[in-house]
């Protein structure tokens, strides 16, 4: 269906900067099945392939916490007034299941994944270090965007003034990272348990050389 003059230039530009963060998730869930095709989907394995490593870091650094921004963010602006996010004249061009599946899906999906399929999460330098880059750049993209059309991605920046919108934008940024956080915690009270090392405290080696656990 092609976009006549009701829509224009705002949807060329909505959609020309927003689907970037719903092909990271197309991204993520191939390389899931690239990794449980060729890879090890074992919980803990003693020598995780690059595949798995790379699916490993992807989930905690970008898929997680991009999509539970993404879902979260945008069905409270929504709630408050759609037309800060998704106004009605682009119904014809985005309808209601569609919507979902974009802005609701994306949620379900990566919380299946989080209780279904463990993973190893980075230190929180290097996951927290990919995800603001990430971030940043992405944020960026839509000050390059308005510079070049004179129009924001988000409809919400245009009842802002310039305070408002850098403030808006570095809240999203840490609520990003608290989302992180939310997820290292969620994926270490599902999973931690496989990851759990021996204290050389409390272990001693036996006679083939391996540690076991000391037993008082």
């Amino acid at each position: 269906m092609g976009m006549n003059e009701e829509c224009g230039e705002e949807c060329a530009v909505r959609f020309g900067v927003v689907p970037a963060i719903w092909i990271l998730q197309a991204v993520y869930f191939t390389v899931c099945l690239i990794n449980d095709a060729a890879g090890d989907h074992s919980p803990n394995p003693p020598n995780p392939p690059l595949i798995r490593r790379i699916k490993d870091y992807m989930f905690a650094a970008f898929a997680f916490p991009i999509a539970m921004f993404v879902g979260v963010t945008f069905w409270s602006i929504m709630a408050i007034d759609r037309e800060l996010v998704l106004p009605k004249k682009l119904d014809a061009y985005f309808p209601f299941w569609l919507n979902h599946i974009m802005h609701t899906n994306i949620v379900i999906f990566i919380l299946l994944e989080m209780f279904l399929s463990c993973r190893k999460y980075p230190t929180k330098k290097k996951g927290l270090a990919g995800l603001t880059i990430f971030m940043a750049t992405y944020l960026s993209w839509t000050f390059v965007i308005y510079y070049n059309t004179n129009l924001w991605v988000y409809p919400v920046m245009n009842v802002m003034d310039w305070p408002s919108r850098i403030f808006f934008l570095l809240a999203m940024l840490a609520f990003c990272l608290i989302l992180y956080l939310v997820g290292d915690f969620i994926n270490n009270k599902r999973w931690g348990h496989n990851y759990s090392k021996l204290s050389p405290k409390n272990s001693v080696k036996n006679s083939n050389g391996k540690s076991t656990k000391k037993i008082n």
